[in-house]
């Protein structure tokens, strides 16, 4: 049977990716490594580690897959985001119209997997190594089983059935492994998390910043959770989240533009590095892709017309549109101003309105960095206001709507909109899902799309996807049919897995 070289990915992996802190991208030269000299020393695993990171990135270390394939095909799908029609990346998910060899869905299983096992073989290997010492050790293996229950994460919600692989195999026959029912998935997130958790750092030091902490660990379990509709243990878990010294910043905006990286918001985030260390390029090109054709920029993809009223609501005390509309969007607007790299300045809607293709713009990412727009601005995946709302959804739906309306005013009032007052339960529960998440959370990675489809997969309060869609008026959402709430299994890896079954409708 054929050999899988896992080392040889590991050292290439090395080489290409970036994963934390720009400390934790030092790597020496490793071309010399064998099966017989790895896995001898602390560098070494850390350098295992650092690969098992980097699947986040995608399977290859890629930034353009990551940017191109993996964020649009998570994205265009939602009601928040509306897709550039004259770009060609993840065009047919924005107009469900995709079929089973579409690339985005297969760079999401790949780069899954790829972190998977590289997990796996972390958390076989490293209780072995005589050179770490046993606290070593079992930090490191919590952070695999960590990154392995967030790959996991993003498999079961976006494919629901897929195979669940947790040994370490050399034999590529004993990859070919049929489908696990989700709840089985479940149980294996809620299984590695809460191992995770006590051996997690709850800090890390500045030169290993971006490593998976316990806050992260209780996040992710609380959102695996919610997930599931398992409102109580939600409630305990994101609860235990609000009481580890997190905070939201003073100025939404920083969340976005590189000056409070890993800092008290932030739970989770993936790095991004803003040079070329060892001749390697992964700075993030969010800036590029949502910036204005105007503005020597990509625009990619633009916020919904949905989105955008919405947004219009959002307001202050004084009845002004809030602070952080203002910082997610570029509109017709007065107060509205983005950066253009082409004037090297802040301008004014008004200023350049006539110029622009399109009448609304993204502006999270788009700062002035890198005159080339790239830069090295960490994506948040986990930050605490999101936790604030998850918290206050299970709250709301264990009957605790009053205390739900206290943590959501934490996130409104640092966004300068005004409090909400006394709301009903059904009330509450609409506002979150169709106001304060959107709103707050709009286009960051892996959350609109995901958030419809647990809202249409759950019991409670049970809403369809399409019919979300249709009442935000989602362009090409005549093509959308029960298919399209799952990626379909990639044909690539039928192909190569005879043991797969594609997905329902598929």
């Amino acid at each position: 049977m054929k050999k899988i070289s896992y080392l040889l990915i590991i050292v290439l992996c090395i080489g290409i990716l970036h994963s934390c802190s720009d400390e934790f991208l030092n790597v020496p030269n490793n071309e010399n490594l064998t099966d017989s000299s790895f896995w001898q020393t602390k560098e070494h695993a850390l350098q295992a580690l650092t690969a098992t990171y980097g699947a986040m990135h995608s399977a290859s270390g890629s930034k353009w897959a990551f940017f191109e394939e993996v964020y649009t095909a998570m994205a265009y799908r939602a009601d928040d985001v509306t897709n550039n029609t004259g770009e060609t990346y993840s065009r047919s998910l924005a107009s469900f119209s995709n079929t089973t060899e579409d690339t985005g869905p297969y760079n999401i299983w790949q780069s899954s997997y790829a972190g998977i096992g590289r997990a796996n073989q972390i958390i076989q290997r490293i209780p072995e190594m005589q050179a770490l010492s046993q606290v070593d050790k079992n930090t490191i293996v919590a952070e695999a089983k960590f990154l392995r229950a967030l790959y996991y994460f993003w498999l079961v919600t976006g494919f629901e059935n897929v195979p669940l692989v947790t040994t370490y195999e050399t034999e590529l026959d004993r990859l070919f492994v049929s489908q696990t029912t989700p709840d089985k998935i479940w149980e294996q997130i809620e299984k590695d998390l809460a191992e995770a958790e006590p051996n997690l750092l709850t800090e890390h030091s500045s030169e290993w910043k971006g490593r998976a902490t316990q806050g992260a660990a209780k996040a992710l379990l609380g959102k695996a959770y919610l997930f599931q509709e398992k409102w109580s243990q939600a409630e305990v878990k994101l609860g235990e989240v609000t009481g580890m010294g997190y905070s939201l910043l003073t100025n939404y905006a920083d969340n976005f533009n590189g000056a409070a990286e890993n800092g008290n918001e932030s739970i989770f985030e993936i790095q991004f590095s803003g040079d070329r260390a060892n001749g390697n390029d992964e700075r993030q090109v969010f800036n590029f892709q949502v910036s204005p054709y105007a503005f020597g920029g990509w625009e990619l993809f633009y916020p919904s017309d949905w989105l955008v009223e919405e947004m219009k609501t959002d307001l202050t005390t004084g009845g002004e549109i809030s602070e952080r509309v203002y910082e997610s969007i570029f509109f017709d607007d007065p107060n509205s101003e983005m950066y253009s790299r082409d004037a090297d300045a802040v301008v004014a809607y008004s200023a350049v309105s006539s110029d622009l293709n399109h009448p609304k713009y993204f502006k999270k990412y788009a700062f002035n960095q890198d005159v080339s727009f790239y830069n090295g601005t960490n994506i948040a995946l986990i930050r605490y206001a999101d936790v604030l709302l998850m918290y206050a959804e299970a709250l709301n739906e264990n009957g605790k709507t009053d205390q739900a309306i206290i943590e959501i005013n934490k996130v409104r009032e640092r966004g300068k909109a005004a409090p909400l007052g006394t709301m009903t339960q059904s009330q509450l529960r609409d506002q979150i899902r169709h106001h304060e998440r959107p709103v707050e959370l709009a286009m960051e990675f892996g959350i609109r799309w995901f958030d419809l489809y647990r809202w249409q997969r759950g019991s409670t309060a049970t809403e369809s996807i399409k019919t979300t869609l249709e009442n935000h008026n989602k362009p090409f959402v005549e093509n959308f049919q029960d298919k399209h709430i799952l990626y379909p299994i990639p044909l690539q890896e039928i192909n190569i897995n005879t043991n797969l079954k594609p997905n329902p409708g598929w």
